[in-house]
């Protein structure tokens, strides 16, 4: 009777662990493929791949939000008007190339968010001498090809930024959400 209790009970355990392993914790789930579901919630630090495309090209790449900061007013003084009532947010990335197909010249897109996960308002066209967003270079075309990039986004004066989506392909209506 203990044996095949016991036996229950390393079984539940595996199969505990072996679920546990294919993702789902914490708001976040790794499909089989090893991409990121949409919908997904991480944490600022961590990594996420997704299947990518742009400028024509297309593949798999990781994303790792290292840093979301709000930037000084003064950042926005060359946008003069533009700029008024808002206040610049850094998104620093690395971006790594996992499928080995040709991305140079591709940009990762990610958009600001406030604490309760909706969007900022404010679109920033350009970046700002602190953070100028740059596109993958040449090298960037075999797996473990990396890059640190960085997106300058906004907030109004104000207020909070509580992290940033990914929205390209198939997270349109579900996006990867990495949080502060």
């Amino acid at each position: 009777m203990k044996s095949a209790r016991t036996a229950l009970i390393a079984t539940g355990c595996a199969a505990a662990l072996l679920l546990s392993a294919c993702g789902g914790q914490g708001g976040k789930t790794v499909r089989a493929d090893g991409t990121m579901a949409p919908g997904s919630e991480l944490k600022v630090g961590e990594r996420a791949v997704v299947p990518f495309s742009d400028a024509g090209k297309s593949g798999t790449i990781a994303i790792t939000v290292k840093s979301v900061e709000i930037g000084p007013k003064a950042d926005l003084a060359e946008f003069k008007d533009k700029g008024e009532g808002s206040l610049p947010v850094y998104v620093r990335m690395v971006v790594e190339n996992v499928g080995g197909t040709d991305l140079a010249d591709t940009s990762v897109s990610v958009r600001a968010v406030n604490p309760d996960g909706k969007g900022t308002k404010v679109i920033m066209a350009s970046g700002t001498p602190a953070c100028k967003g740059e596109p993958a270079p040449a090298e960037f075309t075999k797996p473990g090809a990396t890059y640190e990039t960085c997106q300058t986004e906004g907030v109004k004066d104000g207020d909070d930024v509580g992290g940033v989506t990914f929205r390209d392909g198939e997270y349109q209506d579900d996006p990867i959400t990495w949080k502060k």
